[in-house]
């Protein structure tokens, strides 16, 4: 049946992204599977769903050491959007917005997907010249966006202060209108639920501590619930790909790096859209609880704690507090902390390895949350088909050969 079961709607309201999971049903893993999928996050999900629902490929675990959802798939600010600058990496932002346009639909899920726009605010000549080349790079790429005059920025978010004498005066801003939000866990239970009707199996607290070779040719995980064999394994791990990917043998050109946020205490609506900076590097955007959703920029140090610097958050509240001078009463509930994979110019990795049968889904930085379902389809496509669809054949470690970068930073709409 098309559309939400009330079912669907009444769990999706009750649902809170650590309880939730720990209740799910894990079966006893298989001696063999034809897919493993190592990490039970959004990517990882989506991964085994499109794997089912566009190869026929249903004999798949998904192998998660803690709960669904539980990594950065739980530990990020929702945004959605596909305004990026470089041809490849607007394709597959693109095709990824084209997949959350209709993915309740096809979950029969809902998961909250609220298209309200995404400003990106200019606040200097740098930034206005850099902004509207996206613009019109987005344009030709058939993609949606705007230019907007600091007038037309605070008729679109009436509580951003454009005054000339503001601390980071607003001189623009380039608008994405079907870019927004969506709820995290959701996300991650509707591609869980889609992949498990499917004969998908879904296995929690169960780490994969070593990748089986023989040769150049993968055959299998051990893991605490067992050896399980396996003909091709993806690597879907934000945050630990290097660790994993070691047990195979590979070196990857990956880091790590904490990646912080917080929300404040819940409020009437007040705040209609996602505002991004990137000259003061803070964003923001109202939950449907009524917190504000607030995020900076990556921590410049290497670590797996999740857990950041407290200059980062103490500089994103300055710039929030200049920015919104409505908002600077409000108190923060609570903060947390992702660790993020990232490779040297900033664009992810969706590849083919060296080794046969092993794949690597990692280093999409700060993007890696508007990602999922295109990350999840181009993955699932390469795994069955040992060959990259044309959008996420750039993505690949042949780049680091050849030095053809597809570099982010400061091509997107925040630097990463």
């Amino acid at each position: 049946m098309t559309g939400f079961s009330v079912f669907s709607l009444v769990r999706n309201a009750l649902s809170y992204h650590e309880k939730w999971p720990r209740q799910w049903r894990s079966p006893e893993p298989k001696q063999e599977y034809d897919v493993v999928i190592i990490g039970g996050g959004g990517h990882g999900l989506a991964t085994a769903y499109y794997l089912a629902k566009n190869h026929g490929i249903t004999n798949v675990a998904v192998l998660e050491k803690g709960w669904l959802g539980g990594g950065n798939t739980g530990r990020n600010t929702t945004i959605v959007r596909s305004n990026y600058l470089w041809d490849e990496s607007s394709a597959i932002y693109e095709h990824s917005l084209k997949l959350w346009e209709g993915l309740s639909q096809d979950l029969n899920y809902n998961v909250m997907f609220s298209q309200r726009g995404v400003m990106n605010l200019a606040h200097n000549l740098g930034d206005v010249r850099s902004s509207k080349r996206r613009v019109y790079a987005n344009q030709l790429n058939g993609i949606d966006a705007e230019w907007l005059e600091p007038h037309q920025v605070k008729e679109f978010c009436p509580i951003i202060d454009i005054s000339p004498t503001a601390r980071y005066p607003v001189m623009g801003a380039t608008l994405q209108r079907r870019g927004g939000v969506a709820r995290h866990d959701a996300v991650a239970w509707g591609f869980a639920r889609a992949a498990d009707s499917r004969g998908v199996d879904i296995i929690q607290q169960c780490e994969v501590t070593g990748i089986l070779r023989e040769g150049d040719q993968v055959t299998g995980v051990e893991t605490t619930r067992g050896t399980i064999k396996a003909k091709k394994v993806g690597v879907v791990v934000a945050g630990h790909t290097s660790q994993v990917a070691q047990m195979a043998g590979l070196r990857l050109p990956v880091e790590s790096h904490p990646l912080q946020a917080l929300v404040s205490e819940p409020i009437k609506p007040i705040h209609p859209c996602v505002v991004m900076s990137n000259a003061v590097h803070v964003y923001v955007s109202q939950s449907d609880k009524g917190e504000l959703v607030i995020g900076a920029g990556v921590d410049a140090f290497v670590g797996y704690g999740q857990r950041g610097s407290f200059h980062i958050i103490e500089g994103q509240m300055g710039a929030l507090r200049e920015l919104f001078p409505i908002f600077s009463r409000l108190r923060m509930m609570r903060s947390w902390g992702g660790i993020v994979d990232t490779c040297p110019d900033a664009s992810a990795l969706v590849t083919k390895t060296p080794v046969q049968g092993l794949y690597i889904n990692a280093g999409w930085g700060t993007g890696g949350f508007k990602a999922t379902p295109g990350s999840g389809w181009t993955f699932a496509h390469t795994i069955a088909h040992d060959e990259p669809h044309p959008i996420n054949a750039p993505f690949s470690l042949q780049r680091f050969v050849n030095g053809y970068l597809v570099d982010e930073h400061g091509a997107a709409g925040v630097a990463h």
